[in-house]
Order: structure tokens, then C-alpha cells, then sequence
């Protein structure tokens, strides 16, 4: 018998939205036991284990579409998508506010609990919330996550929580190279023993051949421009739910509220128009493979702090070979013609030429 998540997966390779590729066979292959594994039930109804599934590989591959496809299949009421970095940043929020609760406080969100650390009450407020964790982009750089997440994740295993996860990394190379990271370790161990890693390794980064047959700077700013920009962010995005991304920067915390994954979308307003600096916009570019901005102006003597800022990002993101897919009011060379800073803008606007031509995007960005 077929499973839900095969099904889907043919019907989109019938229907033209997905190309037949090997590699993601086995994955599905691996995601359909999954499925079958929730819908097991143990002695009087109880509920096994589960082995969970890390599906790990570049980016482009077709990993978060395929978690797409198993979210909205598995037989699981309790469950909940979301990517890491957003779950992380709940957690962390939950932690505070134990933290910082009275007993009546922490009794109202976390119920009765003995004792002052706060993994336990959290642990047992995520499992009540959901029995399958369906993640985007494990990533750990951070070392506040790294000590975190080892007992966080004993704690939910132990109360039969299954995880499906999408990463760029094997587990062996999380956190490489970070601070402490022999406490991290077994987490590692952890994931490896509780879920299934699969990689992902198909020789086309889809992704990238849907960025090839499209432009990448749209303008001027009328009806088919932004028609474009919106179709290429909604068919890079997927069916996942756009969530912020938080930025700690020099102790500030950065926000941008339209992410998904290692997407990002804002305006010129947004990224320009308030007060960011060199390091806020190398953080931006060192945390995502792809930003869309749109709403980019004309520039001239009336915004030119905001052209000096717009000038920086673009530095940041060429410096990290972030693509960069705009939607503006002119075209790059004329976007920036008179007013103080208009002729050293032409190294900018060669910049933006360069990253809009399809040689860019077969750069490589380091891991």
C-alpha cells in the first residue's frame, strides 16, 4: 500500500510542479516509514517509540518541499512545523520566563512543577503541545542553543516526542568547532541513536535551476514586476509559513520579520530607512542564501543616509555571495544618478549587474 506522502509526491510529478529525481526516492522512502511508524499503537492502544528521520544534504535539493509534503500527510493531530532558528527562539522565551516567574506565574504557563530548572517544565510544555517536531535548517552556531539542546532533547525523547528534521549538515558536523563543543556531543549521539539520517546528495540544486530561468532585478515598479517578484518568492518558498528571524548584533537584537529558512524578505524602508550599520547588514548576509528586497527607490539628494546604507548591504551581501533578487523603481544604473555619493555609487551599480547575471549564481557560498 502506497503511502500518503508517496502519493503526494507522484501526483506532483504527474502535475508538472515537482521533475523526477533519484535521489529523493529514498527519502520519501524513508519519511513514508515514518508515516506508517506514527500510525502503529502498542499494547491497550499505547503508543510506541518512534525513530525519527534527519534529512541532511546542500541546499536545493528538495528537502524542505519533501517536509512540506510529510507535514501535510502524516497522520499526526499534534504536530507543529516550524524552523529551527524560530523554535530555538521560543524556547529560549520560555526559559525566561520561568526564569523570571513567580510560582503563580510559572503555574499558569507551565503548570505545577517542582524545582527551579526550567528544561523540564519546558520539555513538558512542547511535548503537550505536539507528539512530531517537523524542523527546517538544524543549524548550532550559537552556544547558548548548543548547551540547551542535549537536555532538551533527552527530556522530549524521553516522553516519546518524534523529530523530522531538515539540515545542510551530517550530524557528526554540528557545531564544528564551537565553543565547549565536547558537551554538545551527545546531543549528536542523541540524534543519530533516535532518528534515521538520510542524505540528500542529488547532483541538481533546484532551487538554483529555478533562479536560472528567471530575472533577478525587476523594474520598474509596476503590475509585471512585482507579479514576478511575488511568483519567485512564493515558488522558492514553498508551503512553509513565513516567521521572523532574530539577529543579535553588538547586544541588539535585528529583526526580520519575513523569513523562511534561508530566505529573506524585506523593503528598502525596512533594511535602509532605520539606523543598521556594516555589522547588522554582514549578520543579515552571513545568515541567509537569498534576500528579497523590494521597494527600493530612486535614490538622490532626499535619501542619500539611505543610499549610503543600501550601499553597505550590497558590499555585505556580494562579500558573501548571497543572491539577491530585487524589485525597484529603476534598473541599477539608473537608480542613483545625481546628489552627493551618485558617482561613487557606479561600483554599486556594477556590483548589482554582476549579481543579477546568471555567472553569480553558480558561486558557492562557504558553509
Amino acid at each position: 500500500m502506497s503511502s500518503r506522502i508517496r502519493t503526494a509526491y507522484d501526483r506532483r510529478l504527474a502535475d508538472g510542479r515537482l521533475t523526477p529525481d533519484p535521489s529523493q526516492v529514498t527519502v520519501v522512502e524513508a519519511l513514508g516509514r515514518l508515516e506508517a511508524d506514527l500510525e502503529k499503537r502498542g499494547l491497550f492502544g499505547a503508543r510506541p517509540e518512534v525513530r525519527g528521520v534527519y534529512l541532511w544534504g546542500p541546499p536545493g535539493r528538495g528537502k524542505s518541499i519533501l517536509m512540506d509534503l510529510f507535514f501535510a500527510s502524516a497522520p499526526e493531530e499534534r504536530k507543529v512545523r516550524a524552523h529551527f532558528h524560530a523554535f530555538m527562539a521560543r524556547i529560549h522565551d520560555l526559559i525566561g520566563q520561568w526564569r523570571k516567574g513567580d510560582k503563580k506565574a510559572r503555574q499558569a504557563v507551565f503548570g505545577t512543577h517542582k524545582g527551579d530548572d526550567p528544561i523540564e517544565p519546558v520539555a513538558d510544555l512542547i511535548a503537550s503541545e505536539a507528539r512530531l517536531l517537523c524542523f527546517d535548517e538544524l543549524q548550532v552556531t550559537d552556544i547558548a542553543d548548543a548547551m540547551i539542546l542535549g537536555r532538551l532533547f533527552e527530556a522530549l525523547f524521553e516522553k516519546k516526542v518524534v523529530l523530522a528534521v531538515t539540515s545542510n549538515r551530517a550530524p557528526d558536523q554540528l557545531y564544528l568547532n564551537g565553543i565547549n563543543r565536547q558537551l554538545f556531543l551527545p546531543f549528536i549521539d542523541m540524534i543519530e541513536a533516535k532518528c534515521e539520517v538520510v542524505s540528500v546528495q542529488g547532483a541538481r540544486d533546484w532551487r538554483l535551476d529555478r533562479l536560472r530561468g528567471d530575472r533577478m532585478w525587476f523594474a520598474p515598479n509596476d503590475a509585471d514586476a512585482r507579479a514576478g517578484f511575488e511568483a519567485l518568492w512564493s515558488d522558492l518558498k514553498g508551503d512553509q509559513q513565513e516567521c521572523p528571524t532574530h539577529l543579535t548584533v553588538l547586544g541588539r537584537d535585528v529583526v526580520i520579520e519575513r523569513t523562511d529558512g534561508g530566505m529573506a524578505r524585506a523593503t528598502f524602508e525596512e533594511l535602509c530607512g532605520r539606523p543598521l550599520g556594516p555589522q547588522d547588514y554582514l549578520a543579515v548576509a552571513g545568515r541567509f542564501h537569498t534576500v528579497f528586497i523590494e521597494a527600493v527607490p530612486v535614490l538622490g539628494p532626499a535619501n542619500h543616509h539611505e543610499a549610503r546604507r543600501f550601499v553597505t548591504l550590497i558590499d555585505a551581501l556580494y562579500e558573501a555571495k548571497t543572491r539577491l533578487v530585487a524589485l525597484a523603481a529603476a534598473p541599477p544604473e539608473a537608480l542613483y544618478t545625481e546628489g552627493v555619493g551618485a558617482f561613487e555609487f557606479e561600483r554599486t551599480v556594477s556590483r548589482l549587474n554582476e549579481m543579477a547575471s546568471a555567472d553569480w549564481l553558480e558561486h558557492e557560498r562557504a558553509a
